[in-house]
């Protein structure tokens, strides 16, 4: 069965993003959530860090694996989902939704300071 969320773009991997005015709503799959089993813990990068698509923003632990975060776009994080300190299960319920991961502000470019120029 396909699962419409016609709020959401999706990206290249297993994000989905949600543009609210100027920022971006980032968090997993369906897909990637159910294959991660049960989450346990997750690990993002510190809000106001600046990080380049395709860097590590983060991890996410469950009882299965600890997967790596890679970044689908270039920008600075504006918020964390505070509710996945004590809910990280939020992820595997509702990753369209109150399992989301990062508040973000999109940078205009998608590569890192080294490749500019």
């Amino acid at each position: 069965m396909a699962l419409d969320y016609p709020h959401l773009e999706f990206t290249e991997g297993f994000w989905w993003s949600r543009p609210e005015g100027r920022l971006l709503r980032l968090g997993i799959t369906r897909a990637a959530a159910d294959g991660l089993t049960y989450v346990t813990h997750v690990d993002l990068v510190a809000v106001g860090a600046t990080f380049y698509s395709g860097q590590p923003v983060g991890t996410i632990e469950s009882q299965k694996v600890v997967s790596d975060l890679f970044a689908p776009l270039s920008g600075r994080v504006v918020e964390h989902n505070p509710a996945l300190r004590d809910r990280p299960f939020l992820v595997n319920s509702d990753p369209e939704g109150e399992g989301w991961l990062l508040l973000v502000e999109r940078l205009a470019a998608d590569h890192g300071p080294e490749e500019a120029g």
